[in-house]
């Protein structure tokens, strides 16, 4: 008789990463509704399910709105700029654009999508920078991330032969990583 343990935790996995989306947006809508409305619902004298979260879209709009105009632009760079300069919490603003995909103009948390050669294939990985090989010649930095979670996974020290470079943006990557490939890669 074969060992039921690797059926049943492929299924779990399986079940969990079907249902953490799922489960992780009516949790975040639920817990977005009462932390908005909480303040001003005792105090109104009408309320319906769902006014905390027309009042934060509508406040999105708003802020879309001014971002979009010349001072609204002019004001954002300015408060961008701020919170790069912050300590510590700036490096995690600038960490935060570059994984969401608002490239800086400074340098970049990843330089580029890669795919390099495996047992199994290839794996895609992204660009961190350069350093002297073994062989005293520059080699490219390559983290290849695990999925679904991309915080973890391994530093390859790789010649540059090794590596070939892909149209991808790290974005689309990153968000095809966390997915486990349902999201598709766009060049």
């Amino acid at each position: 008789m074969k060992n039921p343990t690797p059926h049943v935790t492929r299924c779990m996995v399986a079940g969990i990463v079907a249902l953490l989306p799922m489960g992780g947006a009516v949790f975040t809508i639920v817990w977005l509704e009462n932390a908005i409305s909480s303040s001003w619902r005792g105090q109104l004298g009408w309320y319906f399910p769902g006014l905390g979260l027309l009042c934060a879209l509508l406040a999105t709009y708003l802020v879309g709105l001014f971002v979009t105009t010349f001072a609204g632009r002019w004001l954002w760079r300015r408060t961008d700029r701020m919170l790069e300069g912050l300590p510590l919490l700036g490096t995690l603003y600038q960490s935060l654009k570059e994984v969401l995909g608002y490239d800086s103009a400074k340098e970049r948390f990843f330089q580029g999508v890669v795919a390099v050669q495996s047992e199994q294939g290839f794996e895609m990985g992204f660009i961190t920078g350069e350093a002297e090989g073994p062989d005293g010649k520059p080699h490219t930095l390559v983290f290849v991330p695990s999925a679904p979670n991309p915080t973890n996974g391994r530093l390859l020290l790789l010649a540059p032969d090794k590596v070939r470079k892909l149209d991808v943006k790290t974005a689309d990557a990153l968000r095809a990583l966390v997915s486990m490939g349902k999201t598709a890669l766009k060049p």
